[in-house]
């Protein structure tokens, strides 16, 4: 075999080794691939806003990730959270099963056993509550109880300032006093129980409002 045939050959060879080469690339990053970027145990600290203490969480466990779209703060093994007046006066406790802290909307998303107890004597509960701290609500489109030392009310929908001063409810269902209606009908206790769909804490005219985020987990 000549030289000249043998480097021809060897170029042939080359040449389609190339053209049959593969590129190989891997799969797209999902979310159970971003790994935290910061994982805390035992929880108990204090946070701001706007330069005054706010808040104390307790939690035993608490992930930073900035590599989930969007970026969160995620509590999965529970979250217990005081709120505090400009006094620095404890105002409200929530607590939850798990919770999500998206840090760019400034919007908690707490789920399972949610629980919130005010120094009024206020005691809500639901399954899923969402709270909006731009637009300073509280809102859940899921099952919600509420009780205070006043009534008892549950429904279907519920939104309410962050003090869960003023509240409403859809579809509720409890009973009231006789100021909660405008022409109510006293049973000669000075209370009125009933089912109904309207009462001064309560409308129907709510909007379902849509949470800002995903609702995947």
């Amino acid at each position: 075999m000549s030289k000249s045939f043998y480097y021809i050959f060897v170029l042939i060879l080359i040449t389609a080794s190339c053209d049959s080469a593969k590129e190989h690339t891997a799969e797209a990053i999902r979310d159970e691939d971003s790994v935290a970027m910061m994982t805390s145990y035992g929880i108990n600290t204090l946070i701001s806003d706007s330069g005054i203490m706010r808040y104390r969480i307790i939690a035993e466990r608490w992930e930073v990730n900035d590599n989930l779209n969007p970026p969160r703060w995620i509590f999965p093994r529970g979250l217990f959270l005081e709120q505090f007046d400009e006094k620095f006066h404890v105002e409200t406790y929530i607590q939850s099963d798990t919770a999500h802290y998206y840090t760019i909307q400034k919007l908690w998303h707490l789920w399972g056993n949610v629980r919130i107890k005010t120094v009024d004597g206020l005691i809500f509960t639901s399954e899923e509550l969402y709270w909006d701290q731009n637009r300073h609500e509280l809102y859940s489109n899921m099952f919600s109880h509420l009780v205070t030392p006043e009534r008892e009310l549950q429904g279907a929908y519920f939104t309410s300032d962050e003090r869960m001063r003023h509240y409403k409810i859809s579809d509720s269902k409890g009973s009231f006093t006789r100021e909660d209606f405008e022409n109510g009908n006293d049973n000669g206790n000075g209370n009125t129980n009933t089912n109904t769909n309207t009462n001064a804490n309560v409308s129907d005219s709510v909007p379902k409002r849509q949470a800002a985020t995903p609702r995947k987990r």
